[in-house]
């Protein structure tokens, strides 16, 4: 199978779907001779070595008893060295629970301004994110119960070593490099290299899903994230050459080749997104023009079951150029497009807009559809005919492709239930 072929598998084996759900490793899963994995919302790694155990990422809070179960099971301690590749909290909510009394929890500079952000905005993410991750409750409580005792508290824990660019650890025999990759998912993203193995754990630097085009402004509400930095760290794992690639789902990628083969996709995808959104802003193009006529060549084909090219597109468009489009006026001030709409709804009628909304839908374009039931259900939030037609809009969407895509699908998953449970109020 050439290069290219193993690239394209690897992209079809790896659907988004699966990040609704996390399966936990029970018992840890051996990755390498020394390097053992405990899946989660992000996996948590345990590198063994004569010295004790260096753990690369904690987990959520909530997860890290499960970790901590699976991994002392094969290497208790000691525990020199934690390291979180980023700030996020499903990487360093566990910290606590691994941290010994001489244990040194390393990360890069950026990473207290990181949990700093997400500190800020805690209560409002942690709502957002049971849309997509509804069985998160319940999976606390499976955990919670398997693992009596244990302390399962979301930590936000504060670096002993910070680093800038570059830092080299030792744990026995075992030589760690730390580098910095600003500008991943997060502003203290860092690539564990291990420069005897020519192994590199990146965990999501490019995104939970690789190679699949990434998310530069996540579903959840997130800062903005820009291609050039990522485009940056694209070439700075390129150039390490790794044998093995360890990211934060699924099982590790083996081969430099074929590695760089997927390194070499993601830039050129990325990089020609950027290079035709700016050629569409400076030709005078509009936003929704671009997001629908840019697409990948086929030799460019990326994953897309965590990020879509029409977002990357806005993403860029919005990163460069800010919130105001220059279409209208009514962008300047607190008017809220749909409050117009409605207006116009009930001038209409809802019996005629709910009428060209089926004949939106009918004609395949669901979207249409749904922002002219929306504006009946703002004048009449109860209205069933408009929360039924709003049903068959988004089944309409995910059969068409939506339910490939993680965001995609758990949006339109909590959009449908939403409606379903209206048009039968």
């Amino acid at each position: 199978m050439s290069i290219e072929r193993e690239v394209d598998r690897l992209i079809d084996e790896r659907p988004g779907r699966e990040l609704l759900d996390p399966v936990y490793d029970d018992p840890a899963l051996r990755i390498h001779d020394f390097i053992y994995r405990s899946a989660g919302t992000s996996a948590s790694y345990l590198l063994a070595t004569g010295a004790g155990r260096v753990i690369v990422n904690t987990g959520m809070g909530f997860e890290a008893p499960h970790h901590k179960r699976v991994f002392d099971a094969i290497c208790p301690g000691p525990t020199p060295y934690i390291v979180t590749t980023q700030g996020h909290v499903d990487h360093v909510g566990g910290v606590a629970l691994f941290r010994e009394p001489d244990t040194r929890y390393v990360a890069q500079a950026n990473n207290p301004a990181c949990q700093a952000d997400d500190a800020r905005l805690a209560r409002f993410r942690a709502g957002t994110a049971l849309t997509w991750f509804p069985q998160l409750p319940s999976r606390m409580r499976d955990i919670a119960a398997r693992e009596p005792g244990a302390a399962a508290r979301q930590d936000v824990p504060t670096p002993d070593l910070l680093f800038e660019s570059r830092l080299a650890l030792r744990a026995g025999a075992l030589e760690l490099e730390l580098v910095a990759a600003p500008g991943g998912e997060t502003i203290d993203s860092c690539i564990v290299w291990l420069p005897q193995q020519r192994i590199a754990l990146v965990s999501n630097l490019f995104g939970p899903l690789f190679p699949h085009f990434p998310n530069f402004h996540t579903l959840r509400g997130d800062k903005y994230r820009f291609p050039l930095p990522y485009l940056a760290n694209l070439r700075r794992v390129r150039e390490l050459r790794p044998e093995l690639l360890i990211t934060g789902r699924h099982l590790p990628i083996a081969g430099a080749e074929l590695i760089d083969a997927c390194l070499a996709r993601l830039h050129g995808a990325v990089e020609y997104v950027h290079r035709e959104t700016l050629a569409g802003i400076n030709a005078g193009a509009d936003l929704y023009t671009l997001m629908r006529e840019i697409a990948l060549p086929p030799e460019l084909r990326v994953g897309k079951g965590y990020g879509k090219v029409s977002w990357g597109v806005r993403a860029i468009w919005e990163a460069y150029t800010g919130w105001f489009q220059r279409r209208s006026t009514a962008e300047l001030y607190a008017s809220d497009p749909l409050e117009a709409l409605a207006l116009l709804a009930e001038l209409a009628g809802a019996g005629a807009v709910l009428e060209r909304a089926r004949s939106c839908l009918a004609g395949g374009d669901a979207p249409s559809a749904i922002r002219l039931a929306e504006a009946v259900l703002a004048r009449e939030p109860r209205q069933r005919d408009a929360a039924a037609l709003m049903v068959e809009a988004h089944q309409r969407l995910l059969a068409q492709g939506g339910d490939a895509s993680f965001w995609e699908h758990g949006w339109l998953q909590h959009e449908l239930a939403r409606f379903r449970k209206l048009a039968q109020a």
